[in-house]
């Protein structure tokens, strides 16, 4: 099975040198594009800004990567990818708000600035607009609401995009080696939730694939 894994932060430039991003590591990511390797599927894992050594243990373990750093830069290479994948594990921690870049470096000391952020449009909703017959699509979500609230939203947006499951996790997974975390699917839990390491829940999300026919 082809699989397509996004891992990683985007940044969204504020001058040359300054920049919004998240705490998301890439590890989540990371850990899913190498077990679904070693499961025997062709991954090509979508990078963003983190660490090189990620780099080199992915393509190590026979990942094809590719790199990306803004929102733009993702959005072009999903757009290239999508079509030619049977699964897309979305794990990437995509931007909510862009801010209109300025050149050069932004001086300090003239007193407040105001930042207008622009949100971003939602790349896993745009590449599920049409359908996506053949293919299974994951998402993740990260929900700072009780465990219920949080997978009962998590489910009518599954249904508004038509994704197959969502990961949903708590924010304290972001930069961690665990996950607070529940997989949704179509007909109710595929994974409760519970406290795992991220390669452990990992290997629940590559499971998935093997219960789904391409």
């Amino acid at each position: 099975m082809r699989v397509l894994v996004t891992a990683g932060p985007t940044r969204e430039p504020i001058d040359n040198v300054r920049f919004i991003t998240n705490a998301s590591s890439g590890r989540m990511g990371v850990a899913v594009a190498l077990d679904a390797a070693a499961a025997g599927h062709q991954v090509t894992l979508l990078l963003g800004p983190v660490c090189d050594d990620v780099v080199a243990r992915a393509a190590a373990a026979g990942c094809i990567v590719k790199r990306f750093v803004t929102f733009d830069d993702l959005r072009v290479l999903l757009a290239g990818e999508f079509a030619s994948t049977d699964a897309l594990v979305m794990s990437a921690a995509v931007g909510d708000f862009r801010v209109q870049a300025r050149a050069g470096k932004i001086p300090r000391g003239g007193g407040p600035i105001t930042l207008n952020l622009t949100p971003t449009e939602d790349l896993l909703g745009g590449l599920c607009a049409g359908g996506h017959a053949g293919k299974i699509v994951i998402g993740f979500a990260v929900e700072a609401l009780p465990q219920q609230e949080a997978a009962d939203k998590a489910r009518a947006e599954m249904a508004a995009k038509g994704v197959d499951y969502t990961v949903v996790n708590s924010p304290a997974a972001m930069g961690s080696e665990e996950s607070l975390a529940c997989i949704i699917s179509r007909g109710g839990v595929a994974l409760p939730w519970a406290t795992r390491p991220k390669a452990q829940l990992a290997g629940e999300i590559v499971k998935l694939l093997a219960l789904e026919k391409i």
